[in-house]
């Protein structure tokens, strides 16, 4: 165990869940306390937030978590969609405002979810990045509390969380929208955790579908339970009859797919098996019921099958009702822009999904490249956006036009597509005809998705507003479109400077307590590495079993990304019946190659010393 660190004072704009107070590590002293560096656009924070849960509830008199929000996107910076997004997510601990990083960087925090696990005496004892560390964490939190108990520094009792008043609308948060035959719309009240069937006029609720609980139940409408449902397609007619459902939604949080029955509001399970998917790349289908899925987040019927937008793992899936089957249908789990065949290409969060009126192109709104991409003819292409880390509002040429984290498309008859510019808070429609995209409408709230009427009309799902909105007439025309040239954005994170020619890349992994490595199945371990711009990296991209890597870099390319993506097997040690577990992280590193640099450049995987 290296000497033991003091955990930097935590200081940032404002707190929230704390009832007005601003708290201070003596404020903590006596606590066990983890310090979550996490933002809201990132479903490997929102993975985290949902594997904290049980440990706070069962550790709840000598846990407290602590929220440290240091944001990615331009928008997240804002007090006001912060606090939007504490609620969305049902995040029941402190949060600290931490716009300008400045706790990031103070507790060394590389990538995003990152844990710091701060001692009742107030030392750094252990940091972990990315998701699949319950099992550690809970190892960890049990040695804590018999070391500070006998030492007499653990002190039980409430923790500083003080929840905010309840609100007073008729949805929450809602995600997505499909219109129904009957011509109501299906909303997913995504932080009420149920499905709300709402009037033509998209304002007067019919009914709800769901308790309301947070919970993975099937049954009759009124005690079904979801977890921040998202995605709701209809199946087609001659579908639904075999299935025996007439409709499947993402059930998000719970990684499941629920089919509901129209007539009588029935929830049934239709695919998942509830654990999250951590898992090998295969093109094999699967027995649906126990297929782990990973945030299934949006759905469309293309292909003569369900397509998933599966966010937690960057990819899109298959799922076939009437077989009661799933597989992978796009995307490698790198977590990144390249277009290409559907197996080798890469995806990012895709979150929203649209399937043009001729049936040929299935659009995609890929959100943390804040691109919008298409399925069509066995390949995966990009009409918008330009990669991870540049964004913006900007109009015009679709080669120079930018977005910021896009969640909804929609599919027009006449082949173009309207795009639910979430963090830019608009509206956007792209023409394949003229290459061109502008703004049909801004000034929302978080838009999420959009739904066309036989009318013509448009909805949208303005999420952060709690209601549907319906687009002025004439919106849709040449006339009702303005372009927009504002400002652009690039995530700029401090370089690691690196020597051009060989370098060595190692993942310094540490099983958690009370785990070993787990060779039951092959190797325990697995490194993919790729470069953006390709160039860079001369040697030592692709795929391979050994956390160390040997890589050569273009000394012609100064500047780059290395996209990382490591993985660990482990399981429980000297105990009977054995539990698995996978850990797995994704880097975007930005480097800057330079004479004389560093030949070594370390990630870890998991740390348990500080």
């Amino acid at each position: 165990m290296s000497a033991r660190v003091r955990a930097p004072e935590l200081r940032g704009r404002g707190w929230l869940n704390t009832g007005g107070r601003d708290l201070k590590l003596a404020d903590l002293r006596g606590k066990i306390v983890i310090a979550d560096f996490w933002t809201f656009c990132c479903i490997n924070c929102l993975h985290v937030l949902d594997e904290l849960r049980p440990l706070e509830e069962k550790y709840g008199d000598v846990l407290v978590v602590i929220g440290v929000h240091s944001p990615k996107f331009e928008h997240e910076k804002d007090a006001d969609a912060l606090a939007a997004a504490v609620e969305r997510y049902g995040v029941h601990h402190p949060v600290l405002d931490d716009p300008e990083l400045d706790m990031w960087q103070q507790y060394a925090a590389r990538a995003w979810p990152t844990l710091s696990v701060i001692d009742p005496e107030g030392y750094v004892v252990a940091t972990m990045a990315g998701e699949g560390h319950a099992e550690g964490l809970a190892r960890l939190i049990d040695e804590l509390i018999a070391t500070h108990e006998a030492k007499g520094t653990l002190h039980r009792g409430n923790g500083p969380y003080v929840p905010p008043p309840a609100p007073e609308t008729a949805l929450r948060f809602p995600g997505k929208a499909a219109l129904l035959p009957n011509g109501n719309l299906l909303v997913s009240d995504s932080a009420r955790h149920s499905l709300v069937e709402i009037d033509p006029d998209g304002e007067t609720p019919v009914r709800r579908i769901g308790s309301g609980e947070r919970g993975r139940a099937d049954g009759p409408a009124a005690a079904a339970t979801f977890s921040e449902p998202q995605g709701v397609c209809l199946l087609p007619t001659h579908v639904a009859e075999v299935a025996g459902y007439d409709l499947v939604v993402a059930d998000t949080v719970n990684h499941l797919l629920r089919g509901v029955r129209l007539e009588s509001g029935e929830v049934v399970t239709v695919a998942g098996s509830g654990r999250q998917w951590r898992a090998e790349v295969d093109d094999h289908a699967h027995d649906a019921f126990a297929v782990d899925l990973s945030s299934p987040w949006d759905l469309a019927w293309y292909d003569d099958k369900l397509i998933i937008a599966m966010a937690g793992i960057h990819q899109l899936w298959w799922f076939d009702p009437i077989k009661r089957t799933a597989g992978m249908y796009a995307g490698t789990t790198v977590e990144a822009l390249r277009d290409g065949p559907l197996t080798e290409a890469w995806m990012a969060q895709p979150s929203g999904l649209s399937t043009s009126a001729d049936g040929t192109r299935l659009w995609v709104a890929d959100s943390e490249t804040s691109s919008i991409r298409y399925v069509e003819n066995g390949v995966l292409g990009t009409a918008v956006g330009q990669g991870l880390f540049d964004f913006g509002h900007v109009d015009g040429p679709a080669e120079s036009a930018l977005l910021q984290h896009p969640l909804g498309v929609c599919a027009l008859p006449d082949g173009s597509v309207l795009i639910a510019d979430t963090y830019n808070g608009a509206v956007r429609r792209f023409d394949p005809a003229s290459n061109q995209v502008s703004t049909v409408a801004d000034g929302l709230a978080e838009p999420s998705d959009l739904v066309l009427t036989p009318s013509g009309e448009v909805l949208v799902v303005e999420s952060a507003a709690h209601r549907l909105t319906r687009l002025a007439p004439g919106a849709l025309s040449a006339a009702g479109a303005s372009t927009v040239d504002g400002p652009r954005h690039r995530t700029e994170r401090k370089p690691t400077d690196v020597a051009a020619g060989e370098v060595t890349l190692d993942i310094v992994f540490t099983p958690a307590p009370g785990q070993k490595l787990d060779e039951t199945y092959g190797p325990s371990t697995r490194l993919v590495v790729s470069a953006s711009p390709p160039e860079l990296l001369v040697d030592g991209a692709g795929t391979g079993t050994e956390l160390s890597r040997r890589l050569v870099l273009n000394g012609e390319v100064t500047a780059g990304v290395l996209q990382v993506t490591a993985q660990a097997a482990t399981c429980d040690a000297d105990v009977e019946h054995a539990a698995c577990h996978l850990t797995r992280q994704d880097w975007g590193v930005p480097v800057r190659v330079v004479d004389g640099a560093v030949t070594r450049l370390p990630l870890v995987l998991r740390g348990l010393d500080a």
